[in-house]
């Protein structure tokens, strides 16, 4: 009797599923959902489930931007609270993070800029003296920047010698660091010692002048030496048509720059803020190159034109060495109209 009622109800399903033919086909051909009848859900398969709407979840690249914004509020939120418990408990070690950090971020901001100045020197095939006077700057300070910062670096690397480093950066900051880690006060100090250094070398130069101009065989070129001499010490400004007169003597014996004495190289570096502590040869070098980057930096100003400069960059120019250590380098050819 059971077989019987199995065989009924298979017998009954095959007809039925018989009689929906045509009305199955019908839908599937106008695109509508399934057919009329549905399987056992124990012979549905896993991939026949219906996926679940794409609008309850959040894409992965909104999930990250929500993600990097709340770590950047946190961040921000504990810094400032960070800040002001430096500025109400410790108010000197902050005014020294704060001048640490502000010098960290303008040491970056400067060699981003030397890196695109340099990339586009490549790319273009342009040479250091073709630059503008800004880039030319620019890239000279940077340079003399990262080379002080290498030095702190190099001798911070033996075990234990940077907290020394530390102490040394503490209490001689104008010589181990450079000027975006100083103090407000203290670049208006430091400046002020520049300065007196130079002033102090400058009438060690014109005293080695004086001697030098005895051994000018030219006799005009050696009266008139020692008259723009004479006018300095006694506190006389010479005119430039005066000063050009003289490109002659700066180019040949004594006066050359591959002639001149040790005393009067070391003097020449003093008042140029350079090491004068060096043998002959390299003290020779090192004035060669460095009175060539100021030669090309005054043609590259005289090609800007002195009414576009800042007044911050009016008052690095003057803190410059005199001119009048720069014509030991070059011969007569070299100095044109305009060098003045």
């Amino acid at each position: 009797m059971a077989l019987s009622r199995v065989c009924g109800a298979r017998a009954a399903l095959w007809g039925s599923a018989v009689a929906l033919g045509p009305f199955v086909t019908r839908r599937l051909q106008l695109g509508r959902s399934g057919p009329a009848w549905r399987a056992p859900r124990s012979q549905i398969g896993l991939f026949d489930l219906p996926c679940r709407s794409s609008r309850l979840h959040l894409s992965p690249k909104a999930d990250v931007k929500n993600l990097i914004s709340y770590v950047v509020t946190k961040t921000r939120a504990i810094n400032g609270t960070y800040h002001r418990f430096l500025g109400h408990h410790f108010p000197r070690f902050y005014a020294l993070y704060t001048v640490f950090m502000k010098g960290i971020q303008m040491l970056w901001a400067d060699g981003k800029k030397a890196r695109r100045i340099k990339a586009n020197m490549w790319k273009h095939n342009v040479k250091f003296h073709q630059l503008s006077y800004r880039e030319m700057e620019h890239l000279r300070q940077f340079r003399r920047d990262a080379t002080k910062c290498l030095f702190i670096g190099i001798i911070s690397i033996p075990p234990f010698t940077n907290y020394l480093v530390f102490l040394l950066m503490y209490l001689f900051p104008r010589q181990l660091l450079v000027k975006h880690f100083w103090t407000p006060k203290q670049q208006i100090d430091f400046l002020d010692i520049y300065h007196s250094l130079r002033k102090q070398s400058h009438s060690e130069i014109i005293t080695h002048l004086e001697r030098a101009s005895a051994l000018v065989s030219d006799e005009r070129l050696r009266w008139h030496l020692k008259d723009l001499c004479t006018k300095v010490q006694n506190g006389a400004h010479p005119t430039a048509h005066d000063i050009l007169a003289l490109r002659e003597c700066f180019s040949t014996w004594p006066l050359g720059l591959n002639q001149l004495q040790a005393l009067h190289m070391r003097a020449l570096s003093r008042a140029m803020l350079l090491t004068p502590y060096l043998p002959p040869a390299l003290l020779r070098w090192r004035l060669k190159s460095h009175t060539t980057v100021i030669h090309q930096l005054d043609r590259a100003l005289a090609k800007l034109g002195v009414g576009q400069l800042t007044a911050q960059e009016v008052k690095s120019k003057l803190s410059c060495p005199s001119c009048c250590t720069t014509w030991s380098c070059f011969p007569p050819t070299t100095l044109r109209q305009g060098a003045e």
